[in-house]
């Protein structure tokens, strides 16, 4: 009970200062950076100090790369292996080397400046994954790939963990070969237990788990699964997150992913705001005066050297010149294991304190920067695209001109697939697309015209040449990224229909008042359904039946429809 006081002090900040940023629509990690550094030990005012407090933090980041392994099953990053190992791997590669040539010739050591290049090379998973959902981006086309090559960094920094404590002593090349060679061995021996424990374990243990239809029981085995992984990998000298991460590979792959998600969510989201007060709490404002102008180069040297990378190698392999910027601009932001290569340089002397102070304080920088961005990657992306406007795109000829003349389907889901089975058995012409790519291999099998992409994205509608598509019908069931492509149809193609799913009369209205021709709530439809075979058990005509259904379904959107007129 020693610290119940310091806890309740720090709930309470914490829930002031994150209402406060979420009414002004500033991302809460920033908020929670704030809390930190207002109830840290280098500002004036109280202090908390719990010692459990950075065990706590850690468990924030092992929860977020377990949700995000979720989202990127082995199908998914098979799909993505081209463009994720290749481009994380350029990234790493020529940020380190960028860097670390630019810190050497201002007068660092070898061995210094390859730390700093290492450390401005990491981006922060968890601000990037928590900005994208916070913004209803995580399953766009950019927000996939630049979390996949933010998690892809994570397993690089392992050889870094590595490299750095032997840069310290004096020792040979062969001794730092066979101490990166035997990182590798586990890292790989790692995968291969978690994912053959994962195939053979963990299908029949949930099932056996949904059995007993507890709530309790499904969470503390969802609980079970990520920990167990983590400590796995943390046994092998690699990370808790890498662990947790290949765990949630595995489950990804199984019928009880979103279930998963849902239970594991609330442990998540409080363990990272738990991890970005950690990360404030070692923020010194006291420090910054002597050497403000040097971190805030290193801070623009992160952002800016990574955005153009990440951006420029995406041009390089034909990805479309505004999804290259927002990617960029995703991955700008610095990394939490950019502050741990940091710690274990100053441990084994291979930088000195000065030094450190300046790169933590750059990264710290470049982290609130990194947020802004990614909150307004969009409307930036967008100006900068205005400079490679000439550039030739290469489109895959499949997409191209996808949309001419035909119905555009966004989603496959259970919707989805209806309408296609519809318009197909009525021979229109029609194409859909959808960002699951277990999804798009299922409609591939059904033998519909199915293909890989965000139909939120508005760089896809233009290549796709939405204009002429002959109506478009929106399935997903996803409300925010639904009315986004609605408000987007209707500013550039406004000729075009647009028929979308709602759940209820609530975002129905909304779909309507953003400009959909029809927007259809499934609650009610569902329920005009039921009672018309009711009716028509009870033997009440046909005629009648229409009637009856055609008077609530009237009744049901007048409001709506009346809102919408008088706009």
């Amino acid at each position: 009970m020693e610290h119940l006081a310091q806890i309740i002090l720090l709930l309470a900040v914490a829930v002031a200062v994150v209402v406060a940023f979420q009414r002004l629509h500033i991302p809460t990690s920033l908020g929670y950076l704030l809390v930190g550094v207002i109830l840290g030990p280098h500002t004036v005012g109280p202090t908390v100090h719990v010692a459990e407090f950075k065990a706590l933090a850690e468990f924030g980041v092992v929860f977020l790369l377990f949700t995000i392994g979720l989202n990127f099953s082995l199908p998914q990053l098979h799909v993505l292996r081209h463009q994720v190992l290749g481009l994380g791997t350029g990234q790493v590669v020529f940020t380190t080397v960028a860097v670390g040539v630019i810190t050497w010739q201002a007068g660092l050591s070898v061995a210094a400046a390859f730390v700093i290049g290492a450390v401005f090379a990491q981006s922060s998973t968890t601000i990037i994954g928590s900005q994208l959902a916070e913004q209803g981006e995580e399953n766009s086309q950019h927000g996939r790939l630049g979390l996949a090559m933010s998690v892809f960094q994570d397993v690089t920094a392992v050889p870094f963990l590595v490299v750095i404590p032997v840069l310290g002593v004096a020792v040979g090349a062969s001794a730092l070969a066979g101490a990166l060679g035997w990182a590798m061995v586990k890292a790989v021996f790692a995968f291969a237990l978690v994912f053959f424990a994962g195939r053979w374990l963990l299908r029949p243990l949930f099932h056996l788990v949904t059995e007993r239809r507890s709530p309790e029981v499904f969470t503390l085995a969802v609980l079970l699964v990520a920990l167990l992984s983590a400590w796995t990998t943390s046994s092998f000298g690699l990370s808790l997150a890498f662990g947790a991460f290949l765990a949630g590979m595995m489950l990804g792959e199984t019928e009880f992913r979103h279930q998963v998600e849902s239970s594991i969510r609330p442990f998540r989201d409080v363990l990272l705001g738990i991890f970005f007060i950690g990360i404030g709490m070692r923020f010194d404002p006291a420090s910054i005066p002597p050497i403000w102008h040097w971190a805030l180069l290193g801070a623009l040297l992160i952002v800016i050297s990574k955005t153009l990378i990440v951006a420029a190698m995406m041009r390089r392999i034909g990805i479309d010149a505004l999804v290259a910027w927002r990617s960029g601009l995703l991955l700008a932001v610095g990394g939490e294991f950019g502050l741990a290569l940091i710690a274990i340089a100053l441990d084994s002397g291979v930088i000195d304190m000065a030094l450190g102070q300046v790169a933590i304080t750059s990264v710290l920088l470049s982290m609130i920067i990194g947020a802004v961005l990614i909150r307004f990657n969009h409307a930036i992306a967008a100006w900068l695209t205005k400079i490679w406007r000439n550039a030739p795109k290469r489109v895959p000829e499949e997409i191209e001109g996808a949309a001419e003349q035909q119905v555009v389907v966004g989603g496959y889901g259970r919707v989805g697939h209806t309408i296609a089975v519809l318009l197909q058995t009525s021979e229109i012409p029609f194409v859909v697309f959808e960002a699951d790519a277990k999804r798009v291999a299922q409609g591939r099998a059904d033998g519909f015209p199915v293909l890989y992409g965000d139909i939120a994205d508005p760089e896809l509608l233009a290549t796709i040449h939405v204009e002429r598509a002959a109506l478009v019908v929106i399935t997903i069931d996803h409300a925010v990224m639904a009315l986004r492509m609605v408000k987007f149809l209707r500013k550039h193609c406004p000729q075009v229909p647009v028929i979308a799913r709602a759940r209820d009369l609530q975002a129905s209205a909304h779909l309507l008042e953003a400009g959909a021709t029809h927007a259809y709530p499934e609650a009610i439809e569902a329920s005009l359904r039921l009672g018309e075979t009711a009716l028509q058990i009870l033997r009440v005509s046909p005629a009648e039946i229409e009637q009856v259904v055609q008077d609530v379904r009237d009744m049901d959107y007048k409001p709506v429809l009346e809102k919408k007129t008088h706009k």
